[in-house]
């Protein structure tokens, strides 16, 4: 469906784009171009919310495998290696201990490498990609414009 070529003039009249000064023409751009670049941000700001959200859960992830291996190590160290030391050295105690705490913690660690990396690349791919095709859409209507002279 082809654009409607006129255009609203003074008082709510229609014209044809062709009998518009070049003034009207100049500002009808500026409008549309203020627009676009007013919808483009919106657009940047919505993709960039939703990866924050992504960004901060993965960082929350490592924030919490942080502190469960700090506090589990310690108090699975102080119980299970006094339990442990009942029915085993207390050097085979302390490295069955350390081990488990440890990958627990390196679950959480992963879990939350992959809540980070869904956020890569951090540009707003969308609102990039809209503005390029704006751009060259623009471009292409200067050349096209240029050449009927």
């Amino acid at each position: 469906m082809a654009p409607d070529p006129s255009v609203r003039v003074g008082e709510g009249r229609a014209a044809p784009a062709e009998t518009l000064s070049t003034s009207d023409l100049i500002s009808r751009a500026t409008e549309q171009l203020s627009t676009l670049v007013r919808d483009e941000l919106a657009l940047a700001r919505a993709e960039l919310v939703a990866k924050g959200r992504h960004a901060g859960l993965g960082g929350g992830l490592f924030g919490g495998a942080a502190v469960l291996g700090l506090y589990g190590l310690a108090l699975l160290l102080v119980l299970a290696v006094v339990l442990l030391d009942l029915v085993w050295p207390l050097w085979l105690a302390v490295l069955t201990v350390m081990v488990v705490v440890l990958a627990a913690a390196g679950v959480l660690a992963l879990l939350g490498r992959r809540q980070l990396r869904a956020t890569t690349p951090l540009a707003p791919q969308e609102a990039v990609s809209g503005v390029t095709a704006d751009v060259d859409a623009v471009r292409t209507a200067f050349r096209e414009g240029r050449s009927h002279e």
